[in-house]
């Protein structure tokens, strides 16, 4: 009787991959080691890879809903699994186009948003998107990877521009793995697949940019008429008022937001409000998965600054 067990679920444990790869590779470093800061990416392509490569020919064609937030509204698209490689592959090209490499789109694309550069490629393609999308999109991370390795420092302040925005190359490839992340948790959900989230280190990276990018996505609103008007503007540099963002869980944090500027130092002797929230939760706001008012599990303080920061957060959002 001490030989029988209990039935176990067969399947390989997502992370397995990298732990076997980190166990090597402490035995044996790699002579050109990739960047610490590109690991997010490399894991979560990775880790998505293993994904498509365990589903039937079938489930490519799944339907996904692509969720996201736009003029505080929530927005909706149907795509399938092989249309959100498509869309990974396109977006991820602008990240190809900042180092030199080859571009999806091909030579000569003019400067186009994400959405539009999904919607360019959704177009080209002479019949519906199919499996046929993983090798391109898998050659293109590996070279993305190989690229930042072998380039050695100074590549990381390269620019990256995203239409109306651009990204430090180092903060892109991890927006890059923030939003790869994202995209196959809607993959795994829609061909019933089990999915973490990031490692805590990855996911406290994918965190902190969003924390750094909300002071200018306050200031934007502001500008649009979309958030409240500054209370106390102090010299660049110099502490303001500011929101307490504390962050719960696995690669959780305590950031303190300035609110009047984003030039202005956030400072917790300066905290007007504060708001607890787990990681994933905070993750899934960011990406437009659910909406402001959904999103915070603990509240205190300044009920219009923490309005104002998390309908900042939900507007990093796109498709």
């Amino acid at each position: 009787m001490t030989l029988l067990h209990e039935d176990r679920d067969l399947d390989l444990d997502p992370l397995l991959r990298s732990r076997v790869l980190e166990n090597c590779l402490g035995r044996r470093p790699a002579r050109i080691p990739v960047p610490a800061w590109a690991t997010p990416y490399d894991a979560e392509t990775a880790r998505l890879d293993a994904l498509l490569r365990d589903i039937g020919e079938s489930e490519w064609h799944a339907p996904v809903r692509l969720k996201w937030y736009e003029d505080d509204r929530p927005v909706r698209r149907k795509s399938t699994v092989a249309g959100v490689i498509g869309h990974l592959l396109a977006v991820d090209g602008l990240v190809s186009g900042a180092l030199g490499l080859a571009d999806p789109l091909g030579p000569d694309v003019p400067e186009l948003t994400p959405t539009e550069r999904t919607e360019a490629l959704w177009e080209a393609l002479d019949r519906p998107a199919n499996r046929s999308l993983r090798a391109p999109w898998r050659d293109q991370s590996h070279a993305l990877v190989r690229t930042v390795s072998f380039a050695g420092r100074g590549v990381s302040d390269l620019t990256v521009t995203y239409g109306d925005f651009a990204l430090p190359l180092k903060d892109a490839l991890l927006e890059r793995a923030f939003e790869c992340w994202l995209h196959a948790d809607d993959i795994a959900n829609a061909v019933a697949y089990p999915y973490d989230p990031p490692s805590g280190p990855h996911l406290h990276g994918m965190i902190d940019l969003a924390a750094r990018l909300l002071p200018a996505a306050v200031a934007h609103r502001r500008r649009a008429g979309l958030a409240a008007p500054p209370r106390h503007l102090v010299a660049a540099g110099a502490p303001g008022r500011s929101l307490h963002l504390e962050v719960e869980g696995a690669g959780g944090g305590h950031w303190y937001v300035p609110l009047d500027s984003p030039a202005a130092l956030g400072s917790p002797d300066h905290a007007v409000a504060q708001v607890a929230m787990d990681g994933v939760e905070f993750c899934q706001l960011i990406a437009g998965h659910i909406s402001p008012q959904e999103a915070a599990a603990g509240q205190d303080g300044d009920r219009e600054a923490i309005r104002d920061v998390l309908s900042a957060a939900a507007s990093l959002s796109r498709l």
